[in-house]
């Protein structure tokens, strides 16, 4: 059992945040998808002097500031003052749950002209109802290069059945057949309208140009700040692209670290983050092992340094719901804009050990900011997250923390304002300690 002596500080001024909140909210609002969120990312980063290594074999690349992409997935280091004896690594995940656009999914049935979906993860699928939603995704062209579009404005919805048709559904509570009851209307009328036209006219392209297509549903309302003293924020994909936010934040904010600094943001971490750009895979090792060969370390140096690393992996937690305070251990349970959680499992659901528990704890107390802990019931077990995956693929002591948010998996989620600042800062001073 971990135990922990938790101090409280108070956060700045209020109003230093006012520039942060507006990258978060930028950021958020073009990045419907994990694509949208990397190339959004890859632009930051070069703005501010990051050296694009995805394509060059080149060494060179890896002895300065620099980053890799790949698919959905990004990972960027900023080069350490002394001789690489271990690395600062921060993880967060790129995609979201959400409903996929099928390959084939143009249908006509009684007028509407509607597509079909494929549930990705585990949305909340009541969430996504009565929306005005939007069609984001990427086409890869014959002769392989990839086009990102984005519809201007809503174009499809998912309608409720109205309560007179569905006479007991606040009692029975609403049921959904993923297959039958997610289809998104788009078009009415006898003029058939098909989707990969749409997405050739997008993307300025003939239609026999593509060759396939990822899409997906989103929320078209922009990422607000909401509550009378303006608190909150929400927004669509919050889980975790607020998390991608404060480390590339906190990365680009650190100027002259001591240790070689990694931020990874995964794709694929809500399906379980086994696929080749997934933390299960090799993306991560692959750039470490660059970065170390490119600063003349040998195999073991490499190996001994990943032994004195360590690793934050960053993915929202659970704050307290005022509507049902008992699905949780009030003795470890994060209350929103109280600080970020330290995330813990015995069962190593989590990878928080007592030495990355205390590395955080120093990193919170160095920022000046709150943290909390987040511990599930015994009759509620927690999910998971790519720090012990992490953890076990590269052996980094790693701790796992999180942003208290509430609505998790909706298509619309909300956090606190405060608490997404102090997890940058909190970051921040972890790449520097």
């Amino acid at each position: 059992m971990l135990i922990f002596r938790t101090r409280y500080f108070a956060l700045e001024n209020p109003t230093v945040t006012s520039d942060l909140l507006t990258q978060v909210r930028n950021q958020l609002d073009a990045s419907p998808t994990p694509r949208h969120l990397v190339d959004f990312v890859a632009k930051q980063l070069s703005s501010d002097g990051f050296t694009d290594c995805t394509i060059s074999n080149s060494p060179e690349g890896y002895l300065s500031n620099g980053f890799i992409k790949r698919s959905g997935s990004i990972v960027a280091w900023r080069r350490g003052s002394k001789t690489i004896d271990q690395f600062r690594i921060i993880g967060a995940h790129t995609d979201s749950p959400c409903l996929k656009i099928k390959p084939h999914p143009d249908e006509t049935r009684f007028g509407w002209h509607t597509l079909q979906v494929e549930v990705y993860g585990s949305p909340l699928l009541n969430s996504w109802l009565d929306r005005d939603l939007g069609i984001a995704g990427h086409a890869v062209l014959r002769d392989g290069s990839v086009k990102l579009f984005c519809s201007a404005t809503p174009i499809a919805r998912i309608s409720q059945l109205a309560i007179h048709l569905d006479r007991d559904v606040n009692e029975r509570g609403l049921i959904l057949d993923k297959q039958l009851h997610l289809s998104a209307a788009w078009a009415t009328g006898e003029k058939s309208i098909d989707f990969l036209q749409w997405v050739a006219s997008q993307i300025t392209v003939k239609l026999e140009q593509i060759i396939s297509v990822d899409a997906q549903l989103f929320d078209s309302v922009p990422a607000q700040l909401i509550g009378v003293d303006q608190s909150l924020l929400a927004s669509g994909r919050l889980d975790n692209q607020a998390s991608c936010w404060a480390a590339i934040s906190a990365l680009i904010e650190t100027r002259h670290p001591i240790e070689t600094c990694v931020v990874a943001l995964f794709d694929h971490e809500e399906v379980g983050s086994t696929s080749a750009v997934g933390a299960a895979g090799p993306v991560l090792e692959h750039t470490l092992e660059r970065i170390a060969d490119a600063s003349g370390l040998s195999r073991i140096d490499y190996l001994q340094a990943l032994t004195q690393s360590s690793c934050v992996s960053a993915d929202n937690s659970h704050a307290v719901h005022h509507n049902y305070p008992e699905r949780h251990d009030h003795a470890h349970a994060p209350i929103v804009n109280q600080g970020p959680a330290l995330k813990m499992n015995s069962n190593q659901r989590y990878a928080t050990s007592s030495t990355s528990a205390a590395m955080f704890v120093r990193a919170c107390e160095s920022a000046n900011v709150k943290h909390q802990m987040f511990v599930s019931k015994n009759n509620m077990p927690c999910g998971t997250t790519l720090g012990p995956i992490t953890a076990t693929r590269l052996g980094i002591d790693t701790v796992d923390v999180g942003i208290p948010q509430l609505s998790m998996h909706s298509v619309r989620e909300v956090c606190g304002v405060s608490d997404l600042i102090s997890m940058q800062k909190a970051l921040r001073s972890y790449l520097t300690l």
